[in-house]
């Protein structure tokens, strides 16, 4: 039997196929390469270039390599690009996930491992932020995940369709083969270490006036190999017949902005340049998980815990790979 991973060539996909082969899982990947990397995923993993959203392409690859579960990385996950272009994410995000579900419903497969998001929450009312905490998105991104999450409910209830849905904090680091290369890039972390590398002129602080200790919006930074490590533990986890959930990833920890920049100044050793420019719409000033439950239901914890780890992975593969994944 073999796992689907769609959206297998982008960050944390690629790091997840990478730890199920590793972990001796037969792995198939589909993606449409709009924001992914070919070279990302090893020649020898079966690849399809193609939409979620084809029915015949799906169920054909289900049934050729005898698919029981999928992962489901699949999805537009720019906050901005969400607030300036919302049809986009909900066809993509939402459209096109619901032809998913119903393509591996139709071949058999009623197992999923969701990819889903801290910005299903919206501007928290408390931190950390556990399971329980009022969803209410700042931005259709987060609207679009939590979409996708009431009909995974929706067809829980009327199709035994179960699933596993991964709301996790922000994804950081690197391993030695895969790590992040996005354009734009918008993530803080690679674009701290562009400006350390002189690929770009300055790190942009987006708003310095929140109700934080610095004035700069705090985050929980994960590393994506206890990202990928959690997908696996859910698989397991539903393999084993368990019902479904809705868990938090996250290192329990945030940090500011301006932390992460003078952690990425002592870890590089190089300056980096700031300039303060206006609020983003649509972000949150505080996002920290309440993490429990990943260990209580899963068994998962973090092995990364410190930010200068995070940022020190990613430096490795930033200067291994100065311009991304060549292609």
């Amino acid at each position: 039997m073999a796992i689907l991973v769609t959206g297998g060539a982008g960050y944390i996909g690629s790091v997840t196929v990478e730890l199920l082969r590793e972990a001796g899982a037969a792995v198939v990947v589909l993606d449409n390469l709009s924001r992914g990397h070919r070279t990302a995923v090893s020649p020898d993993v079966p690849f399809y270039q193609g939409s979620i959203d084809d029915y015949a392409l799906v169920t054909g690859l289900v049934r050729d390599h005898e698919v029981d579960a999928c992962i489901h990385f699949a999805a537009y996950a720019y906050v901005g690009e969400s607030v300036s272009q919302p049809s986009l994410y909900f066809d993509n995000n939402v459209r096109q996930g619901i032809a998913l579900l119903d393509a591996l419903r139709g071949a058999g497969v009623r197992k999923l491992v969701f990819s889903s998001t801290c910005a299903t929450y919206g501007e928290p009312q408390s931190t950390p932020i556990s399971e329980s905490h009022p969803q209410w998105p700042a931005n259709p991104y987060g609207w679009s995940k939590l979409v996708l999450e009431r009909v995974l409910e929706a067809y829980d209830r009327a199709y035994q369709f179960r699933f596993v849905s991964l709301r996790y904090f922000n994804a950081a680091g690197a391993t030695t083969e895969h790590g992040e290369d996005h354009y734009p890039e918008t993530h803080l972390i690679p674009l701290v270490l562009g400006a350390a590398q002189g690929a770009i002129p300055h790190v942009s602080v987006f708003g310095c006036d929140y109700p934080t200790p610095d004035g700069t919006a705090i985050r929980d930074y994960i590393h994506v190999t206890d990202l990928g490590k959690a997908h696996i533990l859910a698989l397991e986890y539903l393999t084993r017949g368990e019902p479904s959930e809705f868990i938090n990833l996250g290192t329990g920890r945030g940090y500011s902005v301006l932390e992460v920049i003078n952690a990425a100044r002592i870890v590089t050793g190089l300056p980096i340049e700031t300039r303060v420019e206006a609020r983003r719409s649509g972000d949150p000033s505080r996002l920290v998980a309440d993490c429990s439950k990943a260990s209580e239901v899963l068994g998962w914890v973090p092995a990364y815990t410190d930010l200068a780890s995070v940022i020190g992975s990613a430096w490795e593969w930033s200067r291994g790979h100065p311009t991304g994944y060549e292609e």
